[in-house]
């Protein structure tokens, strides 16, 4: 199933990465349905899980300005728009995974999209996905473990 998610995430990056670029472009005929089942016909004998393909990038798609505001604090030196295309969707993918799907466990959401960055991100793109998306997660572990304080007046004693 591991490799049959790797591949996904792979089909799923296409997908957004010829998305991002086609927008970009001012494509007016682009659909990204079409994309999709485009590019999902093309592994459709090695991809079981269809859904996990179809989550993912509709997920991201409608997510992006949420993920996108969860990334800008965590990598302030890089605005999101300054980052490269290839490494801002693989982190928006990531991103996604870890606070809004989390079927897959966190670490092996980080290292998928650390694999994804070796395979078609630049150089340091790998560090760098690591980096920010263990930041994200480490954020998101201590607010879900931070004990929630109820605010109460002071009462006097009686």
């Amino acid at each position: 199933m591991s490799a049959n998610r790797h591949l996904g995430r792979i089909v799923a990056l296409q997908t957004l990465y010829e998305q991002d670029f086609r927008l970009e472009c001012g494509d007016k005929s682009f659909k990204l349905s079409q994309v999709i089942d485009r590019n999902f016909e093309r592994y459709a004998d090695t991809i079981e899980d269809r859904k996990f393909v179809d989550e993912l990038v509709l997920g991201v798609d409608k997510n992006k300005a949420k993920l996108d505001g969860i990334i800008g604090p965590v990598a302030p030196e890089w605005p999101i728009e300054q980052i490269a295309r290839i490494d801002r969707i693989i982190l928006r993918m990531g991103v996604f995974e870890l606070m809004f799907d989390q079927k897959v466990p966190p670490k092996v959401v980080i290292n998928e999209a650390v694999e994804l960055a070796k395979a078609f991100g630049g150089d340091n793109s790998s560090k760098f996905i690591n980096g920010v998306l263990g930041t994200v997660f480490r954020n998101e572990e201590k607010e879900t473990l931070a004990p929630k304080t109820k605010k109460t007046k002071n009462k006097p004693k009686e």
